[in-house]
């Protein structure tokens, strides 16, 4: 899938107008989205790396929440001809230019940890 295909996303609207934040919120609904595009914005990763950098995240939902982003064209999926078969993820065009979100989203979160003292408990 390219930049260029069309997404197949469905937004429900009240008055049926186009809502660019209503859009957006779309694209990132979901509780991993963000945390995969992060690791992907680091480097390509493949769904087993993707599974062990995100320990609470189930197979079916890393699945999920992949497909999902390469369907909004958020990220892409090379697929190696090789044995055993070698699935790789990579932001795409698109994702890349979500990179100056993702820093400001970062500094927002740096900030917040600090200015309301947020405490962070080691899950099991």
């Amino acid at each position: 899938m390219t930049d260029k295909e069309k997404c197949e996303l469905t937004i429900e609207t009240t008055d049926g107008e186009v809502c660019p934040v209503r859009t957006t919120q779309k694209i990132f609904e979901g509780k991993w989205k963000l945390i995969i595009l992060y690791y992907l914005s680091l480097k390509s990763t493949r769904f087993n790396e993707l599974q062990k950098l995100i320990p609470n995240i189930s197979h079916g939902v890393l699945s999920l929440q992949l497909k999902e982003l390469e369907k909004t064209h958020m990220i892409n999926r090379k697929v190696y001809n090789e044995i055993p078969p070698k699935v790789e993820y990579s932001l795409s065009e698109t994702g890349e230019k979500f990179l100056p979100v993702m820093n400001i989203l970062t500094d927002f979160g740096k900030e917040y940890i600090k200015t309301h003292n947020v405490k962070f408990i080691k899950s099991e």
